[in-house]
């Protein structure tokens, strides 16, 4: 292991005490482990991965499999006394993870261990001596690896074909003629998603990617094709009095063979072990690893009260829906369920979301107490439930405190990895709200993986400009144009596709005339547009045609005061040159003084890029130079800021040599994080080479 500084051999020391004193307790990870040590989970994952290279979850894991050796060598306990001992409540998976870790199971630890070598005569030779003795054992050792491993390699063809364990859990149909029972055959198809959704080993698509296929006479391999899956899982059922009728079989996408079924007759007062048990089983057919916590959290029983969880099915059933009407009668049925056990975590949940969704387009927010006294309500009776910290994430955003947001988003995709609403939120956060390129395309890349296909052509259609965008932010060119292309292929239609690949073809060509051309035809479709409009305006200024940028600011201005409207304010500096070039100076110096008011109040990380630009054009070029050396040392900023390198703020501050050695900076570290983020991206499987995608 690298050598490390004393002040992180403390720090790995510290976390390593932390881990050892709870290895007992199966439920200690990571954000238990970054609270015990007062550390946010992001900034412990960044720290530990630093020094180690490891993430937190597997140094937790490194550390329970030391001990575990240790304990295998030393006493007497068997493999299973040994598995509890240091926090694994599965044998299976405890013998696992240790074969992986030293290459061999734990029942032969006491004979293959070998501990290490008492200090030998090389002890005597010089230090550069054991330097090459060491160095040669090392290249020796190196030497017969690479022999063994083409020596014993299995070939190509006997080698097994790993597909990979992506499912999707199709419509289940209601074999009743009884239509008052669908909320509950909903509710079997939704606990099995989410139980499924809770391992990471496994990629699961979303239920409204797979609900698009209810009533569809389209084969098996076509779904696979559009889903991108290997498995699905079909499933009908009936209540019958007070006993459920379940079938459920796993198919093999490509060739729609089946390859597992079970027929289940089960009373009602079973009903969550029946849902337990259909995960597990699911999971087991297809080989994925479940780890003793998400085991846990899979056969966690919500609520004692049957008739409570009634009432949450049904309540479940109106939120998908998700319209107004919908959502009130949510409500009812989720207080019902409440009113019998005031501690049903998942129901306080989803009155939290409900009453969000209530309000989210709202000026006036009717409903925030009760999205804050339900989401406290859900975290107290469940701190573990995804749902739980959903909610409170999403009374967050109502309350616009955003910087409390992501810590509650972070933690709920830890305990269900496949939370397609997690991951797009946070996409969605990332693209608007925090800006960060790279979180932005990471997650943005995941949830695609989930959505692969959603209910109709206009939803597609945005889902792909979404990455689109993602990828064009980032310096991905050729593949921004590409799924731009997919996205217009579903809905040609889609006039923030059509703009946006107007900018990502200016990216590839440099052609500002093309530009201007491709976005007046936008915006002529729809003038009431002020978002192309004021990109329209935009373009001519770059072209310095300023009478072109004056006449279109001019209709966007008027547009955006008779509509009271308060947006694109960060605009104001651009428009301020406009009209100063056309000889409106009062009015120019109130749209620069309206900007610098808005910049001054920004969070954002363009907020000293936004000020240097500023005191450019004012020609104080030494706050120019000072805001602009801030913003240098920022990271993840988009790639128009190195596109757009000719900006007319900027004009009598571009040739001082201060000016060229930041901007040059700046310019450097976007390509070096553009390399690194396609490095990473593409070594989690989430970005393919662009051979690979066409």
């Amino acid at each position: 292991m690298t050598d490390f500084n004393q002040h992180e051999k403390d720090f790995l020391n510290q976390i390593t005490r932390v881990v050892e004193e709870n290895i007992s307790d199966e439920n200690f990870g990571v954000s238990e482990l970054a609270e015990a040590i007062n550390m946010s989970r992001s900034n412990l994952l960044r720290r530990l991965k630093k020094s180690t290279g490891l993430s937190v979850s597997l140094f937790i894991r490194q550390v329970r499999l030391k001990r575990a050796m240790e304990l295998l060598v030393n006493s007497s306990q068997n493999v299973t006394e040994v598995s509890y001992a240091v926090g694994f409540s599965s044998t299976s998976y405890f013998i696992k993870c240790f074969r992986e870790e030293y290459g061999f199971p734990p029942g032969e630890a006491s004979k293959r261990w070998q501990p290490e070598e008492p200090t030998s005569p090389i002890e005597d030779k010089p230090v550069h001596e054991k330097s090459k003795i060491a160095w040669g054992l090392a290249a020796l050792t190196a030497l017969v690896l690479v022999i063994a491993y083409f020596a014993f390699k299995p070939s190509s063809e006997s080698a097994p074909l790993q597909l990979e364990k992506s499912i999707a859990v199709l419509p289940f149909k209601n074999d009743s003629s009884d239509s008052t029972n669908i909320y509950l055959i909903n509710g079997l198809l939704e606990s099995t998603l989410n139980n499924l959704q809770k391992i990471n080993d496994l990629r699961v698509i979303s239920r409204t990617s797979s609900e698009k296929y209810r009533n569809t006479n389209k084969s098996i391999p076509e779904i696979a094709k559009e889903l991108n899956v290997n498995y699905f899982v079909e499933g009908s059922g009936q209540k019958i009095g007070n006993q459920i009728l379940l079938n459920i079989q796993l198919v093999d996408a490509a060739t729609d063979k089946q390859l597992w079924a079970k027929q289940y007759t089960r009373e009602v007062t079973s009903i969550f072990e029946l849902q337990q048990e259909i995960a597990i089983s699911i999971a087991s057919e297809i080989q994925a690893v479940i780890t003793p916590e998400e085991q846990n959290r899979i056969e966690k029983i919500p609520t004692d009260n049957l008739e409570a969880y009634d009432y949450f099915l049904k309540g479940q059933n109106q939120y998908v829906i998700g319209n107004t009407e919908s959502l009130n009668e949510a409500i009812k049925y989720f207080n019902k369920a409440i009113e019998l056990d005031e501690q049903f975590a998942l129901a306080h949940a989803g009155l939290a979301m409900s009453y969000y969704y209530l309000d989210i387009f709202r000026e006036d927010k009717r409903y925030t107490d009760q999205i804050n006294s339900h989401s406290d309500k859900a975290l107290l009776y469940d701190p573990k439930l995804a749902e739980s910290l959903m909610a409170k994430a999403m009374y967050y955003m109502h309350t616009q405190e955003y910087n409390l947001v992501v810590p509650y988003l972070e933690r709920a995709l830890e305990y269900n990895p496949n939370s397609a609403f997690v991951i797009n939120t946070l996409s969605d956060f990332y693209a608007n709200v925090r800006p960060n390129t790279e979180k932005y395309l990471e997650y943005a890349l995941k949830g695609i993986q989930l959505n692969e296909a959603a209910n109709d052509s206009v939803m597609n259609s945005y889902i792909y400009l979404h990455l689109s965008n993602s990828l064009i932010q980032t310096g991905f060119v050729d593949e921004a144009l590409l799924y731009a292309d997919k996205s217009l292929e579903y809905f040609p239609g889609n006039a923030y596709t059509n703009y946006a690949k107007a900018y990502m073809l200016y990216a590839k060509n440099h052609d500002l005339d093309e530009t201007s051309s491709l976005l007046v035809r936008e915006w002529k479709k729809d003038t009431t547009r002020l978002d192309i409009l004021q990109e329209v305006a935009k373009v001519y200024y770059y072209k310095r045609d300023y009478d072109s940028a004056y006449f279109y600011y001019q209709k966007f201005i008027n547009q955006r005061e008779a509509a009271h409207l308060n947006i694109y304010v960060h605009q104001n500096a651009t428009i301020g040159v406009v009209f100063e070039k056309m000889g409106y100076k009062e009015e120019a110096k109130a749209f620069f003084d309206e900007y610098l008011e808005f910049v001054q109040q920004d969070e954002s990380i363009y907020k000293n890029i936004m000020l240097s630009v500023y005191y450019a054009y004012h020609n104080d070029f030494e706050k120019s130079i000072k805001y602009l050396e801030l913003f240098s040392e920022e990271d993840n900023y988009q790639y128009w800021l190195v596109l757009f390198d000719d900006d007319p703020l900027t004009e009598k501050i571009r040739n001082l040599p201060e000016h060229k050695r930041l901007m040059k900076k700046i310019e450097s570290k976007f390509w070096k994080n553009h390399e690194r983020i396609r490095a990473s991206l593409e070594d989690k499987g989430l970005l393919k080479p662009l051979t690979q995608l066409k």
